[in-house]
């Protein structure tokens, strides 16, 4: 027997019947695979999703005003401090969304091209496995939610996160609200974190989130949001008919937010 399988199994037997569920979930982790492309939403069950038109975002010179809106809605703070930020939805570079589709022939211009991004409320969402105070949880809809109650700021949401679409405030965010604070909404304390919610509240009394009336608003129409489940809705048509990518699916966790390029 090799040194390493002996002292495997000699921690085993010390730490006794108690370790047995832990050496279980290890076995079970161990032994399966995530699947790139999970089954699609349940005919008749509601998942929402949210498509989001590049093309058309970038025909409309990469305004900000879908994300000035989410943010003044929810009473995301403006910190000074960059390394304090706080954001629901935001625009980074193509080839930090995309990693995997940029390629050494593709041009400096796509390459930067700011492209939006938010929690994808992902089917699989490592960030509710990880934390250990069910802070965070996904409802049966789809829509990963976060409960600042709850949570006591370990932040490992945020390190299993694989597409950085959570925040942890740092700092009080309230004095950086200014006077548009949106007294409709909870503000939040330092030590806990946040994200987008698909404006629950607001999907609650039959409204689109903000950023979706917004974006139909100002005429661009870049994000398009409603129920994958349901086969006559927009979002269905557009993920049957178009050709969309998400972000890193290789990972297994099936986001739900889909891009056409």
């Amino acid at each position: 027997m090799r040194r390493r399988r002996f002292l495997q199994i000699a921690g085993l037997g010390i730490a006794g019947a108690s370790s047995l569920p832990v050496a279980r979930a290890i076995a079970r982790a161990s032994t399966s695979e995530p699947t790139a492309e999970p089954a699609a939403a349940t005919p008749g069950r509601k998942r929402w999703a949210m498509v989001i038109d590049e093309k058309k975002c970038l025909a409309h010179g990469g305004c900000r005003e879908c994300i000035d809106a989410c943010h003044l809605a929810h009473n995301v703070p403006a910190m000074e401090d960059p390394r304090h930020e706080v954001k629901w939805i935001w625009k980074e570079e193509f080839r930090h969304v995309f990693p995997d589709l940029v390629t050494p022939y593709t041009s400096a211009q796509v390459k930067e091209h700011p492209t939006m991004v938010l929690c994808n409320h992902c089917d699989n969402p490592p960030c509710v496995r990880v934390c250990p105070t069910q802070a965070t949880w996904k409802r049966p809809d789809g829509i990963v939610m976060m409960d600042e109650h709850r949570c006591i700021g370990c932040r490992y949401c945020v390190a299993g996160c694989p597409y950085g679409s959570r925040s942890f405030n740092w700092k009080d965010p309230r004095p950086s609200l200014g006077k548009e604070q949106n007294n409709d909404y909870p503000t939040r304390t330092k030590g806990v974190v946040e994200k987008c919610t698909f404006c629950t509240e607001r999907l609650a009394v039959g409204k689109p989130p903000v950023c979706v009336e917004e974006s139909e608003r100002v005429g661009c129409g870049a994000l398009v949001f409603g129920d994958a489940g349901d086969p006559g809705s927009a979002v269905s048509a557009i993920l049957r008919e178009a050709l969309v990518v998400r972000r890193k699916p290789a990972l297994g966790t099936s986001p739900h937010v889909f891009y056409i390029l």
